[in-house]
């Protein structure tokens, strides 16, 4: 039976960490499940559809990424729920600094104790994109700077649509 984990998060906009993560998972597991949260007591820049069609062209139009292994989903429920429909025992989560640390370590204390079968496995973006954060992206382009290094050429294309 293939392995899946699921990766959700708010993904507004995906950034290169995000995509490190996925392609690392791709190392580990058979089927990735991308996680669009269309929580709603967050202030978001995209919609949840806008958030899944940028997460869509960037994996598989920018980067070319297996549609076979990886599938983007939005979702409204607890990721413990998320889990379940797609019969998976495993949460990713990435972990940018110390600071990340604390957050992720309740996070995934509540999911175990919300379903013991749950592991969640953190993973690290590469070095260099340890600094990138989708607020520090969203606020860069709203001043006209470059994020060239930060996300991909569609990302790019719709964080500036957005700011036009």
């Amino acid at each position: 039976m293939p392995k899946t984990a699921i990766y959700p998060g708010t993904f507004d906009p995906i950034t290169f960490g995000h995509i490190d993560v996925i392609k690392k998972s791709l190392k580990l597991f058979d089927k990735i499940i991308v996680g669009v949260s269309e929580e709603s007591n967050k202030n978001y820049l995209f919609s949840t559809n806008e958030r899944i069609d940028i997460v869509n062209k960037a994996l598989f139009k920018d980067l070319n990424l297996s549609k076979k292994k990886i599938t983007v989903v939005s979702f409204a429920s607890l990721t413990t729920d998320l889990c379940k429909k797609y019969k998976s025992n495993i949460i990713l989560r990435g972990l940018r600094a110390v600071s990340d640390f604390e957050y992720e370590f309740q996070l995934a204390g509540m999911n175990r104790k919300l379903n013991q079968k749950i592991e969640t496995i953190f993973l690290m973006s590469d070095i260099e994109n340890q600094i990138i954060s989708s607020r520090f992206v969203k606020e860069i382009v709203k001043l006209k700077g470059d994020i060239k290094k930060f996300t991909t050429k569609s990302t790019i294309k719709s964080l500036k649509d957005k700011y036009v």
